[in-house]
């Protein structure tokens, strides 16, 4: 059973251990193959068929129950209204935060292709916020070049305007794309027509709202969400991760032509290694302590990773 009044998570959260809730959905058929996790698996996420079986399909399963209400309810709204029932039929919209690094991304690409897999929600969209980040152009004219992902960085207003076309149902809607090759946005665009789910991943996305001096009210990202999930680690061990995942990067992405990282590629491992440290400790630790993670307790459900990079805990806030 899940235990009730964690100390450090106060009483409106459920906490179950990783036994407790891989039982939850035993009788859920599980689509994956090992094919299909290793493909979804971001860079240095040690993620299996066993931790998307006993951690993401359970998850699944508690994010159909909860689409599978939310259209309930439009439904008799509609009714109740006396409106056309095609117009109660808005996107489930899921929102993933976490710091750089935690495997927020590999959370979000596992649920879009668990959810996809069941007869009732085919069409899932996966967007990230990074694409509404300001171009590197941009954020050098404002002085914020070294704050890259903090929340001042992002285009909210552009960001805000394409949650409210998806959350209104609007047919066609479009997202900027961003590239980690060139570390900019790009002139690509990322199409949504009209899904059945959107899952929203980034960093800062369960920000509370900016009133600004001109408005008298302000929205929040999150106030679109009809859930949201927190990935969690100690920092300590996200900066570890993050180390591993540089030094990883160093043989891989950093070797092409265009990459912006490209002048970190031939240097030493030592030297990669006191960078990333370098890195972290001035930019992402930083947007962590101050940015993010005061917004954990935002979320729906927070998944709890432990220093081998696996969920260990889940807490779940009663409704």
């Amino acid at each position: 059973m899940p235990q009730r009044g964690d100390k450090h998570t106060g009483s409106f959260w459920e906490k179950y251990s990783r036994a407790e809730w891989a039982r939850l959905a035993q009788s859920t058929p599980y689509p994956l193959t090992q094919a299909d996790v290793t493909k979804l698996a971001a860079l240095g996420d040690p993620i299996g068929p066993v931790e998307a079986d006993q951690i993401y399909r359970p998850l699944a399963q508690l994010l159909q129950i909860h689409y599978t209400q939310h259209h309930d309810l439009a439904r008799s709204r509609s009714r109740f209204l006396g409106r056309p029932r095609a117009d109660a039929l808005t996107p489930f919209v899921i929102g993933v935060a976490g710091s750089v690094a935690v495997g927020k991304s590999t959370t979000a690409r596992l649920l879009q292709e668990l959810l996809r897999r069941w007869p009732s929600t085919p069409r899932v969209e996966l967007v990230t916020t990074d694409g509404f980040l300001y171009p590197n152009a941009e954020l050098a004219r404002r002085g914020i070049a070294h704050r890259k992902g903090f929340p001042e960085s992002y285009d909210r207003r552009t960001f805000l305007r394409f949650l409210a076309n998806i959350k209104s149902g609007v047919e066609v809607t479009h997202a900027p794309v961003y590239s980690h090759v060139i570390y900019d946005i790009t002139d690509e665009v990322t199409t949504v027509r009209r899904p059945d789910i959107v899952i929203i991943e980034g960093l800062n996305v369960l920000q509370p709202a900016r009133p600004h001096r001109e408005a008298s009210s302000a929205l929040a990202v999150s106030d679109f969400f009809d859930f949201s999930i927190y990935v969690d680690a100690r920092p300590a061990d996200i900066e570890q991760w993050y180390v591993e995942r540089f030094l990883r990067l160093k043989q891989t992405a950093f070797l092409e032509r265009d990459s912006y990282f490209r002048r970190y590629a031939d240097i030493s491992d030592d030297i990669a290694r006191d960078i990333a440290h370098n890195i972290w400790a001035s930019i992402n630790l930083p947007n962590l302590v101050d940015n993010i993670a005061p917004t954990r307790s935002r979320a729906n459900l927070i998944l709890r990773k432990g220093p081998d990079h696996h969920v260990h805990r889940i807490l779940l806030r009663k409704i």
